[in-house]
């Protein structure tokens, strides 16, 4: 297996921005339980989704849901955070 890109993989921070959105259910909660504002969780998880190239949330409003490829990632996250 080759050896990983480390300048290519994305940010622990937004890595921990969207694992919590995704276990809290919204930019708020996830905001409130890492200490910072909505709107930088939200940037956070844009980034991500640029980074990646793929949609992990659809906004509906001023909820959201998961995409089957977030919901994968998420779980994922959690189980490598919970380690």
């Amino acid at each position: 297996m080759p050896d990983p890109d480390w300048r290519r993989l994305p940010s622990l921070s937004a890595l921990r921005a969207f694992e919590a959105t995704a276990r809290l259910d919204g930019f708020s909660a996830a905001a409130r339980a890492l200490n910072v504002t909505p709107a930088a969780v939200a940037q956070q998880v844009r980034g991500l989704e640029a980074d990646l190239g793929v949609a992990l949330v659809i906004r509906q409003g001023r909820g959201l849901v998961l995409t089957p490829e977030g919901a994968r990632l998420a779980a994922a996250l959690a189980e490598g955070f919970s380690t």
